[in-house]
Protein backbone atom coordinates (compact mmCIF):
# COMPACT_ATOMS: atom_id res chain seq x y z
CA UNK A 1 0.00 0.00 0.00
CA UNK A 2 1.33 3.54 -0.87
CA UNK A 3 -0.51 6.57 0.74
CA UNK A 4 -0.10 10.24 -0.01
CA UNK A 5 -0.57 11.93 3.26
CA UNK A 6 -1.66 15.75 2.83
CA UNK A 7 -1.78 18.34 5.12
CA UNK A 8 -2.88 22.00 4.00
CA UNK A 9 -4.09 25.44 5.46
CA UNK A 10 -7.51 25.51 4.65
CA UNK A 11 -9.03 26.64 1.75
CA UNK A 12 -6.08 24.68 -0.23
CA UNK A 13 -7.52 24.18 -3.51
CA UNK A 14 -7.59 20.88 -5.54
CA UNK A 15 -4.90 22.03 -7.98
CA UNK A 16 -2.86 22.84 -5.15
CA UNK A 17 -2.93 19.59 -3.46
CA UNK A 18 -3.18 17.73 -6.75
CA UNK A 19 0.40 20.01 -7.42
CA UNK A 20 1.87 18.93 -3.81
CA UNK A 21 1.23 15.24 -4.37
CA UNK A 22 2.71 14.72 -8.42
CA UNK A 23 5.77 16.88 -6.52
CA UNK A 24 6.20 14.29 -3.93
CA UNK A 25 5.08 10.93 -6.08
CA UNK A 26 8.02 12.39 -8.07
CA UNK A 27 10.20 12.79 -5.84
CA UNK A 28 10.32 9.05 -4.90
CA UNK A 29 10.03 8.35 -9.07
CA UNK A 30 6.44 6.71 -8.01
CA UNK A 31 3.83 7.19 -10.60
CA UNK A 32 -0.03 8.31 -9.27
CA UNK A 33 -0.89 4.87 -10.78
CA UNK A 34 1.06 3.02 -7.57
CA UNK A 35 -0.78 5.81 -5.35
CA UNK A 36 -3.29 3.41 -2.96
CA UNK A 37 -5.04 6.33 -1.14
CA UNK A 38 -4.92 9.39 -0.02
CA UNK A 39 -4.82 10.36 3.92
CA UNK A 40 -5.70 13.19 6.08
CA UNK A 41 -7.05 14.06 10.06
CA UNK A 42 -10.32 14.45 10.86
CA UNK A 43 -9.45 18.06 11.04
CA UNK A 44 -8.93 17.73 7.50
CA UNK A 45 -11.90 15.72 6.07
CA UNK A 46 -14.05 18.52 4.72
CA UNK A 47 -11.35 20.19 3.56
CA UNK A 48 -13.18 20.39 -0.25
CA UNK A 49 -9.32 20.73 -2.23
CA UNK A 50 -8.42 17.12 -0.54
CA UNK A 51 -11.60 16.10 -1.20
CA UNK A 52 -11.59 16.95 -5.15
CA UNK A 53 -8.46 15.75 -5.43
CA UNK A 54 -8.80 12.36 -4.45
CA UNK A 55 -11.84 12.32 -6.61
CA UNK A 56 -9.57 13.62 -9.95
CA UNK A 57 -7.23 10.66 -8.90
CA UNK A 58 -10.06 8.24 -7.88
CA UNK A 59 -8.41 6.73 -4.98
CA UNK A 60 -10.17 7.28 -1.30
CA UNK A 61 -9.67 9.25 0.91
CA UNK A 62 -8.98 7.96 3.97
CA UNK A 63 -9.46 9.82 7.53
CA UNK A 64 -6.70 8.44 10.35
CA UNK A 65 -8.40 8.61 13.96
CA UNK A 66 -6.00 10.27 17.10
CA UNK A 67 -5.27 7.56 18.78
CA UNK A 68 -3.87 6.55 15.21
CA UNK A 69 -1.85 9.57 14.98
CA UNK A 70 -0.50 9.71 18.33
CA UNK A 71 0.73 6.27 17.59
CA UNK A 72 2.75 7.11 14.96
CA UNK A 73 4.61 10.23 16.16
CA UNK A 74 8.06 8.65 16.66
CA UNK A 75 8.09 7.75 13.01
CA UNK A 76 7.46 11.05 11.83
CA UNK A 77 10.36 13.25 10.07
CA UNK A 78 9.44 16.68 10.43
CA UNK A 79 8.22 18.77 13.56
CA UNK A 80 6.55 21.71 13.54
CA UNK A 81 5.58 23.30 16.37
CA UNK A 82 2.85 25.06 14.20
CA UNK A 83 1.21 21.89 13.01
CA UNK A 84 1.00 20.64 16.45
CA UNK A 85 0.04 23.80 18.14
CA UNK A 86 -3.17 23.75 15.35
CA UNK A 87 -3.62 20.47 14.70
CA UNK A 88 -2.02 18.16 17.18
CA UNK A 89 0.42 16.55 15.23
CA UNK A 90 3.98 18.13 14.47
CA UNK A 91 3.13 16.69 10.77
CA UNK A 92 -0.29 16.20 9.47
CA UNK A 93 0.72 14.78 6.40
CA UNK A 94 3.39 12.67 7.47
CA UNK A 95 1.58 11.53 10.63
CA UNK A 96 -1.63 10.67 8.66
CA UNK A 97 0.22 8.58 5.74
CA UNK A 98 1.96 6.86 7.83
CA UNK A 99 -1.18 5.71 10.36
CA UNK A 100 -3.40 5.04 7.10
CA UNK A 101 -0.49 2.78 5.74
CA UNK A 102 -0.60 0.68 8.66
CA UNK A 103 1.34 -0.53 12.01
CA UNK A 104 4.53 -1.41 9.92
CA UNK A 105 4.35 1.54 7.57
CA UNK A 106 7.52 3.83 6.87
CA UNK A 107 7.89 7.40 5.29
CA UNK A 108 9.69 7.54 1.81
CA UNK A 109 11.31 10.69 3.16
CA UNK A 110 9.81 13.49 4.62
CA UNK A 111 7.55 15.91 3.63
CA UNK A 112 7.09 17.85 0.73
CA UNK A 113 5.96 21.45 0.44
CA UNK A 114 4.22 22.96 -2.21
CA UNK A 115 2.40 26.09 -1.24
CA UNK A 116 -0.06 25.71 1.49
CA UNK A 117 0.31 21.96 0.79
CA UNK A 118 2.20 19.41 2.49
CA UNK A 119 2.64 15.68 1.27
CA UNK A 120 4.40 12.78 2.31
CA UNK A 121 4.38 9.43 1.16
CA UNK A 122 3.93 6.39 3.37
CA UNK A 123 4.52 2.79 2.34
CA UNK A 124 2.73 -0.59 4.10
CA UNK A 125 5.37 -2.78 5.99
CA UNK A 126 5.02 -5.18 3.11
CA UNK A 127 6.59 -2.51 0.48
CA UNK A 128 9.72 -2.70 -1.44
Amino acid sequence: MIVAGIGCRKGATEHEVLAATHAALSTHCLASTRLSALATIQLKAQETGIIAAARTLAKPLLIANDDAIAAVDAKLLTRSEASLSAAGTPSVSEASALAIAGKNSRLLGPRHVEGDVTCAIAVSGDEP
